[in-house]
């Protein structure tokens, strides 16, 4: 059976940690996005989003603007809204939140067809290049957000539209005979529908879903098909040299066995097919889920939880390739990457699955937004010298500032609606077992055995780890709770009600077995430890990683001043953590290290014979969540390797 997350309406978060996150979509991101969307922001990429959902709705005249897929911005928004408002019924949110699905509501036509694109501007080219036109993509998104917003509110209106639209995409998809056979470019849709069958029990929306994945990469491609078509217009330029495993299209889904291509595509299809292993109890799907999951995270994914090494298309290259200063690692990715790790763990109930979930969460989700929320990373990379991030170069895609907005905003309303869910994170319920997977301060409740359990976590987390949990209201016949043993863990300790118990531990998980209310009160130590990647990761040889806990260390020029390459750590040396003068409640880490000296070079001199000198470092490390929040600078997170001789530094 598989777990599920506690009702986000009955979760009410407290953390020392998150809770300034959470607060700042309310407080910031969401009315910072939704000025961007109405292009109120000075100086920001514009967008036009809703401006088009007017042309299309007749409320105005004019021409789509932006990219094909710009529906999705308002469409992550509302679900953003849709999940604050589960929390905190906030009126003027909910107002306006209304007032845009009546707009979506009014673009939509009569047959239920939906995206503003080929609605305004190719009307004639619908179904027509579901390789670049994102249409099922768009689709997709609709439906994850008039989810939540449903399931937030209890309003339905959306949902009715994305049912219509569902419908539509049932009558117009399939196997059968004068129906597409084909699946989407970029994948999404199929999350939607499965959300969508969850919601309302029509299984044909599941089916659906089911129809795209067993149909991509089975016998002729069909995007390479729609391309021969005389009457094919393309729509981005880098599609001319289209290669099928770009959009994991190449093969079937059952028989991948590494990701590749783009890497947002394939961790959504990811998510959705591990979704579709457990609805239909279809191993070698599950199989597949495992081998393509095992492939990220041993050999493609950057210490941070970021994935996608190539900022050409976006996308993963071969294994080992985790280039630091021109990777892409989309915060999107990120975001998926969380998607389809929480669906694993709760379909084997493996911990493994979370402290990647955690990573992710923790390191690049946090990373792609400024601490005010209203600057974003598009890309994370894990080193920057701002001086050669530039334009019509290999780097340009790196920024080393957040950015307003961009033309193509997918990123900023994913991670707005992303924070906004956190609590989805934290339980998985069974039956008679709850699961904590993140640690958070919180109080929720959630049925278990017919029995409406109270459960209350407090934490410091990640700065401090013990973590005391309180359930209340034991069904009579008792309940399992297990709690996520990270592998970063020392000393793991499990007491009830201040007694220590010998727990059952299994994948991770350490298992207690209650009759009656009780406290589980959990700790471990988590110090601060140096952490190396694997030789074969060429960007990283002779070189470490600072972590604690979950979270990413790194250096940055306000700390350690310009030239952090010609830094160099003493791993042989304990690292001190002290309280952050710059972050409050936040601990920074000091280590001890050397400087690699140029005072004997003159500066019309590019090469030379000097021996290497240094002097004494003392070097502050900060969490790579919250870089580039004090200016413009250099950042790595990677630091040279002090190795030790006899005779010396060598």
């Amino acid at each position: 059976m598989k777990l599920h997350p506690v009702d986000l309406k009955k979760i009410k978060i407290h953390d020392s940690f998150w809770s300034k996150h959470i607060n700042l979509v309310k407080d910031a991101i969401i009315p910072y996005q939704w000025n961007a969307m109405n292009d109120l922001i000075p100086d920001a990429e514009p967008s036009h989003c809703l401006e088009n959902f007017k042309i299309a709705a007749g409320r105005k005249k004019g021409e789509f603007y932006g990219a094909v897929f710009q529906d999705t911005d308002i469409a992550k928004w509302l679900e953003a809204a849709g999940f604050t408002l589960a929390y905190d019924r906030d009126p003027e949110l909910e107002k306006t939140a209304d007032e845009v699905i009546d707009l979506i509501a009014e673009a939509q036509q009569e047959n239920g067809y939906l995206d503003t694109y080929f609605i305004i501007k190719e009307p004639d080219r619908k179904w027509k290049n579901l390789c670049e036109g994102h249409e099922l993509y768009t689709a997709g998104h609709m439906m994850e957000a008039a989810v939540a917003y449903y399931q937030g509110t209890g309003k339905d209106k959306f949902l009715n539209v994305v049912r219509k639209l569902a419908d539509l995409l049932c009558d117009t998809f399939g196997s059968e005979e004068g129906k597409i056979h084909g699946y989407p470019g970029h994948q999404e849709v199929e999350i939607g529908l499965i959300k969508l069958y969850q919601v309302t029990g029509n299984k044909k929306y599941v089916d659906l879903a089911k129809y795209f994945i067993d149909a991509r990469g089975v016998g002729k491609n069909y995007f390479l098909e729609e391309m021969d078509k005389p009457d094919y217009r393309q729509i981005f330029p880098e599609f001319a040299d289209y290669q099928p495993a770009y959009s994991q299209s190449d093969r079937p889904v059952r028989e991948q066995t590494a990701a590749e291509g783009h890497a947002v595509r394939a961790v959504y299809m990811y998510s959705a097919m591990a979704d579709l292993a457990c609805e239909y109890q279809d191993q070698e799907l599950m199989d597949a889920c495992t081998r393509l999951w095992n492939n990220i995270v041993q050999k493609q994914m950057y210490i941070t939880g970021g994935i996608g090494a190539s900022g050409i298309l976006e996308r993963f290259t071969v294994d080992y390739d985790l280039p630091n200063d021109c990777n892409y690692a989309e915060s999107c990715a990120s975001i998926g990457l969380a998607m389809f790790g929480s669906r694993m763990a709760n379909i084997t109930r493996d911990a493994s699955y979370m402290d990647i979930v955690e990573k992710a969460l923790y390191n690049t989700v946090l990373a792609g937004i400024a601490l005010d929320g209203k600057s974003f990373f598009y890309v994370n990379p894990l080193e920057v010298w701002p001086d050669n991030c530039l334009e019509r170069t290999s780097k340009e895609h790196v920024k080393p500032v957040r950015q307003k907005w961009f033309g193509v905003a997918c990123c900023p309303p994913n991670i707005a609606r992303t924070l906004a869910s956190i609590g989805q994170y934290v339980y998985s319920v069974g039956k008679g077992e709850l699961y904590i997977n993140l640690f958070v301060s919180n109080k929720t409740e959630t049925e278990v055995n017919g029995n409406t359990v109270g459960i209350s976590m407090e934490t410091r987390f990640p700065f401090d780890n013990r973590i005391d949990i309180n359930i209340q209201n034991i069904p009579a016949e008792g309940m399992t709770v297990a709690v996520r043993i990270p592998a970063y863990a020392k000393d793991y300790r499990t007491d009830v009600n201040g007694q220590p118990v010998n727990c059952r531990i299994e994948k991770g998980y350490a298992y207690v077995t209650l009759m009656a209310d009780a406290v589980i009160t959990v700790s471990f130590e988590a110090p601060a430890r140096f952490v190396r990647a694997n030789p074969n990761v060429r960007a990283d040889c002779g070189k470490t990683a600072v972590m604690k806990g979950p979270l990413v260390y790194c250096l940055e020029e306000a700390d350690n001043g310009k030239n952090l390459s010609a830094l160099y750590v003493s791993t042989d040396q304990k690292i001190r953590e002290q309280e952050s003068s710059a972050f409050a409640g936040v601990t920074e880490l000091i280590l001890k290290g050397k400087r690699m000296e140029e005072t004997a070079w003159k500066e019309s001199e590019l090469y030379g014979e000097h021996p290497l000198t240094f002097s004494d470092a003392t070097l502050k490390a900060i969490p790579y969540a919250y870089w580039n929040n004090r200016g413009i600078g250099e950042m790595t997170v990677w630091i040279k390797e002090l190795v030790m001789a006899a005779d010396g530094i060598k």
